[in-house]
């Protein structure tokens, strides 16, 4: 049976893997809208900084992740 910490490290897996596909199709979806509608490098700028910001957060969550384990293994 898992233990509530285990249950907590496969939540946040399904979050961090759902962040990231979500944030790779809507990047993708973003580029491809704006390059059809004419979008100022300026809005495309921003739809490239928003899919950093979601990419850097499925990082940062998959290493506390991974943090997280160490210790409860150690």
């Amino acid at each position: 049976m898992a233990t509530d910490s285990q249950n907590n490290i496969r939540r946040q897996g399904r979050m961090a893997a759902l962040v990231i596909a979500a944030t790779g199709l809507l990047w993708v979806g973003g580029t491809f809208a704006g390059n059809s509608l004419g979008w100022s490098n300026r809005t495309m700028a921003l739809v490239d900084m928003l899919a950093l910001a979601g990419f850097v957060f499925g990082l940062v969550v998959t290493y506390r992740i991974w943090r997280q384990r160490q210790t409860d293994e150690g």
